[in-house]
């Protein structure tokens, strides 16, 4: 993590990543165990955009991690054509980015997940309007050490158990989930409670938002995740797709059966909906008064203009071009508010997001 803490430093100005206290967090391993960026460092400005010097300001960006590795490559990216603009790059979660966005502290948050009512309404009560922005599709992943045997993939039905409340102190071994399955004691990860993959993977595995047991090692920070199970033989744990595509050769994927055999994400289960039911879109969203700003306007105009290519460099999987046609026809418009009815939406295809955004 300080590899990658320095080499931000060199381009961006970080806000704090703060991790969800009420349960175990996770813990970083030294400095030279983490894997340098690799995709992220190679990204390249487009030829098309000419540098713009005059452009001056800040832009404050904070919320989710999953979405991180996108804004932080376009950020990186922005600053070779606006040298002038500081952009400063937070990640305290999808709930944590919501809560400064509708204090007003920053002007684009990061989200793994749609804005839920109470937040909105947070908004909305300190007269804050934003234009809500599909950046690409992500599927969850689950990831274990790739000394683990035994376990390749796990059931619906099996997730439910090991995840729901009733389980903390209670299913403590492998052997209480599947009996050909070794009496190891159960180690999970996941995110903090202030995530919006928390929230959607809870609302998708255990059927209701936040819903988890609590001795789950969490973390808002994917990167601490992945290193934690990289170390732990016995460990099971999610985030993006991208941050195990990152760390795949300390990683192994786990596949799920949902009723339809074993499924394991990857670009194209992830794009034709057959990685069910972790696949889902992924945001930004953007404070509309805040489009008035000459630096903000030309960050998110870059940001639309360049998705495609640094979505598929990151590993996410692109939305098709008309999905990123509509998301600029909404910043134009500044068509305000979500397509959504608040919260983690599980199952929505990329056919059905064209189809929202379109109305």
């Amino acid at each position: 993590m300080l590899q990658r803490f320095l080499l931000l430093c060199c381009l961006l100005t970080l806000a704090g990543c703060g991790a969800n206290t009420s349960q175990p967090t996770a813990t970083s391993l030294p400095a030279t165990a983490t894997p340098p960026p690799t995709t992220l460092a190679q990204a390249t400005p487009s030829p098309a955009v000419t540098a713009n010097p005059a452009l001056r300001g800040s832009i404050v960006i904070d919320g989710s991690s999953t979405v991180f590795p996108i804004t932080e490559a376009i950020a990186r990216d922005f600053a070779h054509i606006a040298p002038n603009v500081q952009v400063q790059l937070g990640v305290s979660g999808t709930g944590g980015g919501f809560k400064k966005f509708c204090a007003g502290e920053t002007v684009i948050s990061d989200a793994s997940r749609p804005i839920k009512q109470s937040e909105a309404a947070e908004c909305a009560a300190n007269q804050i309007d934003f234009v809500e922005i599909p950046v690409a599709f992500d599927g969850l992943s689950l990831v274990t050490n790739p000394n683990n045997t035994w376990l390749d993939c796990i059931k619906l039905a099996e997730l439910n158990t090991l995840w729901q409340p009733a389980a903390t102190n209670t299913i403590t071994s492998w052997q209480m989930i599947r009996s050909t399955w070794p009496t190891t004691t159960v180690q999970l990860y996941g995110a903090g409670q202030d995530s919006g993959t928390f929230d959607y993977f809870t609302s998708a595995i255990v059927g209701s938002e936040g819903s988890s047991r609590s001795d789950v090692i969490s973390s808002e920070d994917d990167y601490l995740i992945a290193q934690d199970i990289a170390g732990d033989p016995n460990g099971l744990g999610y985030f993006g797709y991208a941050y195990y595509r990152e760390y795949q050769d300390r990683l192994k994927l786990v596949a799920i059966d949902a009723g339809n055999g074993c499924v394991l994400p990857s670009e194209q289960t992830i794009a034709n909906g057959s990685y069910q039911p972790l696949s889902r879109p992924i945001f930004i969203y953007v404070r509309a008064d805040a489009l008035d700003r000459a630096e903000v306007a030309a960050f998110v105009d870059f940001y639309l203009s360049d998705l495609p290519r640094v979505v598929a460099a990151v590993k996410y999987v692109p939305l098709p071009t008309r999905a990123y046609q509509f998301a600029q026809e909404r910043v134009q418009q500044r068509k305000l508010g979500s397509m959504f009815e608040g919260g983690s939406q599980i199952g929505v295809s990329i056919e059905r997001l064209l189809e929202l955004e379109g109305e």
